[in-house]
């Protein structure tokens, strides 16, 4: 785990919710495997990207081992806003791994949108769409230990086949506190059928925080035609995947787990 060395970044930069508030869409960098590291955010938000996820990190492994933690987490000062995305099953391990990185980003995430057979096996992910009482639970408690009212907690997730049950788990998440959703227009049987923007719509219209539409998004006029199909308040894109020279970066990488207790 790295960060800036002229010192902790201290939940930094505007907040997240700032930028929902300022009225206008919002460009999301996706949190993508292997990609969303810190130098393709560095790239991206030269891009005039608002706000970059890192890649889906377990909590569990995260806040075990230290060596995950380098291998799995980078920053540096010009590194905000940044949401960290977790893959969690467990209220207390999500509360640890968010205690442990609350000084070094903006908020995090709670994956519950992941297709993948391994990430479902494990009580990850997508599974989590038919627990939204554990969802609810796991928002509440992050809520009530980090003592910090502009840290964001946010989820994302995949539309249920009984849409009244999205909503059902979207408006519980919303009654905890939960700081916006991410919601991927797609069951979690559909990789690449049609994105429901009609469910995105419906979720958007039944709850009063922010909706951040995903799925199929890859350019800023996508983005823009989302918005106005769904009134989502955001529509997440990865049009700057197509950028192929990443610049230089001035802030230094030191490595900083030695401050790092869990």
């Amino acid at each position: 785990m790295s960060g800036d060395g002229e010192g902790i970044k201290g939940c930094p930069g505007k907040e997240p919710g700032e930028l929902f508030r300022a009225g206008r869409l919002v460009k999301v960098c996706a949190p993508m495997v292997r990609y969303s590291k810190l130098a393709f955010r560095t790239l991206v938000r030269k891009y005039s990207c608002d706000l970059c996820y890192t890649p889906m990190i377990v909590a569990a492994d995260f806040v075990r081992s230290a060596k995950a933690r380098d291998s799995e987490f980078t920053t540096n000062k010009g590194d905000n806003p940044l949401i960290v995305q977790f893959a969690a099953k467990e209220a207390q391990v999500l509360c640890d791994a968010a205690r442990i990185i609350c000084p070094f980003a903006d908020g995090i995430d709670l994956n519950c949108g992941c297709p993948q057979r391994w990430a479902m096996a494990e009580g990850y992910g997508a599974c989590l769409i038919n627990k939204p009482e554990l969802v609810r639970d796991m928002v509440r408690h992050v809520r009530n230990q980090i003592d910090n009212p502009g840290f964001s907690v946010s989820i994302k997730i995949r539309i249920h086949e009984d849409l009244k049950r999205t909503v059902d788990l979207c408006q519980k998440a919303e009654a905890t506190g939960v700081s916006w959703i991410t919601v991927h227009g797609r069951n979690v049987e559909e990789r690449h059928q049609p994105v429901h923007y009609d469910a995105i719509k419906v979720i958007k219209e039944s709850v009063s925080i922010p909706i951040v539409a995903n799925g199929d998004i890859k350019t800023l006029k996508d983005a823009e035609n989302v918005h106005h199909l769904t009134g989502a308040d955001v529509a997440d894109t990865l049009a700057y995947s197509e950028s192929k020279d990443l610049p230089q970066t001035k802030n230094p990488e030191i490595s900083i787990t030695e401050q790092v207790s869990c």
